[in-house]
């Protein structure tokens, strides 16, 4: 709600006078546009893997309901293809990954395989507990240490190999990739997710008239850079002056998961 864009934030459209809800889960959207036909609902569909099988789920709720005043508007994003990109890059010298351990709950590891095969760079699937998070540091030096490269699952309590594959069938029945644009990375291909063209009656973008190009961040804030580990929060000069988590430029202050988030929480009293 509070992640700035190109003319505001959803918060701020809501104080101007716009419907704007929070809901628990996409089925609640549906339930309220089951129950009001008279009005166009439209989901705003965010996240990752973790989060696009229950809208592809609710989708195919509303296709077999008929509930034809019920839209999707899907912005979600696809981690292994932003994993290539800072591979790719240049500007950052990168020794190992922990792996999101939501997302791999539904993808497994083999589409992370090519961090091992052709990057030679280690990589562990971590859950959230600090145990967790600091067994898979331990896994990532032992594979450094007898220089390997292979995907490792810490989180076995949650993650297999082979992912979810109920989640990655409605995946591919509802969603297709295409090319997408990442704050702070750019352009990345096969990197977003899209209605199917099949599914274009429930598809918010052929409904409305949206923007075809990107919200540009506030050209002071160095979010970007965070993202790609180039810069640290402290290191940009908006930082905790301009910027703060209740006045966030950027998206990394908005979540409390956000870098700079943690940062203005947790540094200062470092």
């Amino acid at each position: 709600m509070r992640v700035p864009g190109s003319s505001g934030s959803l918060q701020e459209a809501r104080a101007r006078g716009a419907d704007v809800r929070i809901v628990y889960s996409p089925l609640d959207a549906l339930d309220f546009a089951s129950r009001e036909p008279e009005k166009r609902v439209v989901f705003f569909g965010v996240g990752f893997e973790t989060t696009s099988p229950l809208i592809a789920a609710t989708l195919k709720k509303a296709i077999s309901d008929g509930i034809k005043n019920f839209f999707v508007l899907s912005v979600h994003k696809l981690i292994p293809p932003a994993l290539k990109a800072l591979m790719s890059s240049q500007e950052i010298k990168i020794d190992g990954f922990i792996l999101p351990g939501h997302v791999s709950a539904i993808i497994g590891t083999g589409p992370y395989q090519f961090l091992a095969r052709e990057n030679h760079t280690p990589a562990v699937v971590s859950g959230f507990e600090p145990v967790d998070i600091l067994q898979s540091i331990w896994m990532l030096v032992a594979q450094a240490e007898r220089d390997e490269a292979k995907v490792e699952i810490q989180y076995k309590r949650v993650v297999s190999a082979e992912g979810n594959r109920r989640a990655l069938q409605w995946l591919g029945e509802i969603f297709q990739p295409v090319d997408d644009c990442w704050r702070g990375l750019g352009s990345i291909p096969q990197s977003g997710l899209k209605l199917r063209e099949e599914w274009r009656e429930w598809d918010a973008e052929a409904h409305f008239d949206l923007p075809t190009e990107s919200a540009k961040d506030d050209p002071r804030c160095q979010c970007g850079k965070v993202l790609r580990g180039a810069l640290l929060p402290p290191e940009c000069s908006l930082f905790g002056k301009i910027c703060t988590p209740e006045n966030p430029l950027g998206p990394c202050k908005v979540s409390s998961e956000g870098t700079c988030s943690a940062y203005f929480r947790y540094h200062s009293r470092a």
